[in-house]
C-alpha cells in the first residue's frame, strides 16, 4: 500500500482516444537509478507527438505502424516530452549534477512529463536558463532541438536563403530564430494569415501567406527548405531548391518518405529526414543561446496541469503559435 510520502499527482491514460482519455490521478512516485536524477517537475508542454501518442494517430501511412509498435493500451501511460524543474535527488553515479539545481530535460519519446515527478538519466537534463522561467525553460527544448538537428544536417551556411514552413509553430518558430540570429541566413517564414506579424517579430527577413500564395510560384530559389510541418510537395518544392542544395523535413508521412527516398537516388538536392539524437551538449548549447538572448521561448498559452484534457484539445485545433504549457503546483 502507498503512503502519502510515495504518491504523485500525474495526467494518466489507459486507452487511445481524444482529449477526455487523458484523467489526473494518483501514482507512486519514481524512484532514480543510479545514473538518474529525480525531477520535481514544474512545467512541461503538450506537443503534436504527445496528441499522436494519445490518440495512437500518426503521419499519413503510419497509422498501423503506430497501432502495431504501441499495442492494444499504452505502454507508457504519461506523457510529456520536455519540462523544466528542481532535482529532488540523484543516484550515486551522477556526478555533474546535485540535488536543488533548477534543470530543464527531455525525455523525449519516453515521455513522462505529465507528473509533479520524473526520472531521468543525467545525460538527458541540464541547467535551466537563468534568465527564463521554468514554463519558458520547458518550452524551448523539443522544438529548439529539433530545430537545431535539422539546421546542422542541412549544413547552411551565413548569407544563404532559408525557407522555413510552418514557421510560427513549435520546431518552426526556433528554426527562424536560429536560421536568423545563430546561423546569420536570410530567412522566409511560410505561415497562415494570422501569423504573419507574429513570423516576422521572430526575426524573419520575409513572410509568405501560403492560403494566398504557393511559394514555388514565386520565382525564389533557397539554398534550404525546411518544412517542419511535412506539408509541402517534395516534387514541386524542389525546383525553388538550388542545385545542391538541402530539403529538410521534420514530420512525413509514408508517401512523402517515399518521394524523399526515391529523390534522393535520383537527384542532385540534398534530403534530409531522421529522428532527433539529443545530446547532453547540445541542451547546454541551448542554455547558452537563451542566455545571450540568441533566441527566446515562444509560448501561446499556459494551462495547469488538471487541464491538460483543455490544452490537448488546443494543439489540436492546429492555431496554435509556438508552445503550449503545462504548469505543475505542488502540495506545501
Amino acid at each position: 500500500m502507498m503512503t502519502k510520502k510515495d504518491e504523485m499527482k500525474a495526467i494518466v491514460y489507459t486507452k487511445y482516444g481524444p482529449p477526455e482519455v487523458l484523467q489526473l490521478t494518483e501514482v507512486r512516485k519514481p524512484a532514480p537509478k543510479e545514473n538518474e536524477v529525480l525531477i520535481k517537475v514544474f512545467a512541461t508542454t503538450v506537443t503534436k507527438y504527445d496528441c499522436w501518442m494519445r490518440s495512437c494517430t500518426a503521419p499519413p501511412g503510419f497509422g498501423l505502424l503506430m497501432r502495431i509498435s504501441s499495442g492494444r493500451k499504452p505502454k507508457q501511460p504519461i506523457l510529456g516530452t520536455e519540462l523544466a524543474g528542481e532535482i529532488d535527488w540523484v543516484g550515486k553515479d551522477v556526478t555533474r549534477l546535485k540535488a536543488g539545481d533548477q534543470v530543464f530535460g527531455y525525455p523525449g519519446m519516453n515521455l513522462g512529463a505529465y507528473a509533479e515527478y520524473i526520472c531521468l538519466p543525467e545525460e538527458a537534463v541540464a541547467i535551466k536558463p537563468a534568465n527564463v522561467t521554468y514554463e519558458e525553460a520547458a518550452a524551448v527544448l523539443q522544438g529548439a532541438l529539433t530545430a537545431l538537428f535539422f539546421l546542422r544536417r542541412g549544413h547552411i551556411q551565413r548569407g544563404q536563403k532559408v525557407l522555413i514552413f510552418g514557421a510560427s509553430g513549435g520546431v518552426g518558430s526556433y528554426a527562424v530564430q536560429l536560421a536568423k540570429h545563430h546561423f546569420g541566413t536570410e530567412v522566409t517564414g511560410v505561415c497562415s494569415t494570422s501569423k504573419l506579424e507574429f513570423v516576422k517579430s521572430l526575426g524573419a527577413d520575409k513572410v509568405i501567406d501560403y492560403t494566398k500564395q504557393d511559394f514555388t510560384q514565386n520565382g525564389q530559389v533557397y539554398d534550404t527548405i525546411f518544412d517542419t510541418v511535412g506539408m509541402t510537395s517534395v516534387s514541386r518544392s524542389k525546383r525553388s531548391l538550388r542545385e545542391n542544395g538541402s530539403y529538410l523535413i521534420a514530420t512525413f508521412g509514408l508517401p512523402m518518405l517515399l518521394q524523399l527516398l526515391w529523390l534522393s537516388k535520383t537527384g542532385s538536392q540534398n534530403l534530409e529526414f531522421g529522428v532527433l539524437k539529443e545530446k547532453t551538449e547540445d541542451l547546454i548549447f541551448l542554455k547558452d543561446l537563451i542566455e545571450a538572448e540568441v533566441i527566446k521561448p515562444v509560448i501561446d498559452r499556459c494551462y495547469p496541469l488538471d487541464q491538460t484534457v483543455e490544452a490537448h484539445r488546443y494543439v489540436e485545433t492546429g492555431h496554435k503559435k509556438g508552445n503550449v504549457v503545462i504548469t505543475v503546483e505542488h502540495d506545501k
